[in-house]
C-alpha cells in the first residue's frame, strides 16, 4: 500500500501513572516507568467486561508492583486479569507476567520462541560474565576501560527485573486470529528485535498492537550476542519490515511498546527499513580500510555513546557487520587482542 509522508499522534503526552488512556474502544492505553535510558514501556488493557487481557507488562520491582496495584485499583476498576499475551521475551515487556498469572490464575499466551527464551533467560543467573561474553566483547573490540569495569561486574540478569514464570503458556502462531477486547486481532510475526515478535492487527478498528517491532522516533535495538555470534538479526528485520508493510494503511493507528502511538504507518514502515540500508552503505564507505565493531560508532549512531548505551551500540554495530558478511561484502580477520578487523571486499 502507497502511504503518506506524515506521522501524527492522536495524544500529545502519555497517560499520568496509575491511569489511562481509553484509545479505543475497550482499549486502555497505560504506561510503567523503567530504570534505563529509555525510561518507559507501554502496556494496553484490552476489555474483557468482567476482566482484562493484558498486552505486555513492565519489569518486575517493588515501584511496579506498586504501581500495578494502583492501576488495578483505578481504571482496571478492580476486575481481574485473566489472560496476558506477550509482544515478545524481553525484560521490559515480560517482567511482570508471573506476578499476573500467581496473582490472578492469569493465562499467559506467547510465541513459542518467547516462552521458551523467556523462560531459560529467567532461570540462567550468572554471579560474573562467562567466558564466551568475555570473548564476544574483546571481538567486538570492546574499549578496554568498558571491558575491565565489565569483566569485575555481576552481568546483568532477566530475573533481576522479572518475576518467575510457571510452566504452561498458549502458543501464538502466523496467522492466528485473537479474540480480545471485543476486536478480532490477526497475528503477524516480525523479526530482528526478537524472534517470533507478535503484532495484533484488528479487523475492525484499524488497531496495531505492535510491540517494539514498529515504533515511532526511533529505531528498535537489532543486536547480536554472544548466545548466536554469528546470527544475522537484521535480515530477519528487513524480511519482517517487507511483510509487514504489506498490510500497512494510512488509517491504522499503531499502538507501540514505547513513545506515543501514532498514525502514517506505510511511511514509517519505510523510515524503518530505509534506515538500516542506509546505515549499510554508510559501512560499505567506512570500511574501505579496515575497522573493529566499536570502531563504527559514530557511522552507525547520531548520538554520543557513553557507558550506559555501549552495550546497546556494540551488538548493533555487529549486527549490521555480520549482515555484510553473510552477504559476502566483507572479509574479517583477529587483530593481536582477539579483536575482528573488518573490511569491504574488492569486488
Amino acid at each position: 500500500m502507497d502511504g503518506g509522508t506524515v506521522i501524527a499522534t492522536p495524544w500529545d503526552t502519555p497517560p499520568p501513572s496509575g491511569s489511562a488512556t481509553e484509545v479505543a474502544p475497550g482499549v486502555l492505553w497505560l504506561r510503567l516507568p523503567l530504570p534505563m535510558v529509555l525510561d518507559h514501556v507501554n502496556i494496553y488493557a484490552l476489555d474483557e467486561g468482567e476482566s482484562w487481557t493484558i498486552v505486555d507488562t513492565g519489569i518486575h520491582s517493588k515501584r511496579s508492583v506498586a504501581l500495578w496495584e494502583d492501576m488495578l485499583a483505578g481504571p482496571l476498576q478492580g476486575r481481574p486479569v485473566r489472560r496476558v499475551i506477550l509482544t515478545h521475551h524481553h525484560p521490559d515487556h515480560i517482567g511482570m507476567a508471573g506476578w499476573l498469572m500467581e496473582r490472578f490464575g492469569a493465562e499467559l499466551w506467547a510465541s513459542r520462541t518467547s516462552w521458551l527464551m523467556a523462560r531459560m533467560l529467567i532461570l540462567d543467573v550468572e554471579d560474573s560474565p562467562t567466558p564466551q561474553a568475555l570473548a564476544f566483547s574483546r571481538a567486538g573490540g570492546m574499549d578496554p576501560d568498558v571491558y575491565e569495569a565489565r569483566k569485575a561486574e555481576r552481568p546483568y540478569n532477566f530475573s533481576d527485573i522479572c518475576a518467575p514464570i510457571p510452566v504452561g503458556y498458549t502458543r501464538i502462531q502466523e496467522g492466528d486470529v485473537i479474540r480480545a477486547g471485543g476486536y478480532d486481532w490477526d497475528v503477524r510475526m516480525g523479526g530482528g528485535h526478537a524472534p517470533e515478535h507478535v503484532t495484533l492487527w484488528s479487523r475492525a478498528g484499524n488497531l496495531v498492537l505492535a510491540g517494539d517491532q514498529i515504533l515511532p522516533g526511533i529505531s528498535p535495538n537489532i543486536g547480536v550476542y554472544p548466545t548466536e555470534p554469528e546470527a544475522d538479526p537484521l535480515a530477519d528485520w528487513l524480511a519482517a519490515c517487507d511483510r509487514l508493510a504489506a498490510h500497512a494503511h494510512d488509517d491504522h493507528l499503531v499502538l507501540p511498546g514505547h513513545k506515543l502511538p501514532f498514525t502514517g504507518l506505510p511511511f514509517r514502515m519505510r523510515q524503518l527499513r530505509d534506515n538500516h540500508h542506509g546505515a549499510l552503505d554508510r559501512l560499505r564507505d567506512f570500511l574501505s580500510t579496515p575497522h573493529t565493531a566499536a570502531e563504527c560508532f559514530p557511522l552507525l549512531f547520531k548520538r554520543q555513546i557513553d557507558r550506559g548505551t555501549y552495550g546497546l551500540a556494540l551488538v548493533e554495530a555487529i549486527a549490521h557487520l555480520n549482515h555484510l558478511l553473510h552477504a559476502g561484502e566483507v572479509t574479517r580477520w583477529r587483530r593481536a587482542d582477539e579483536a575482528w578487523l573488518w573490511q569491504i571486499k574488492d569486488l
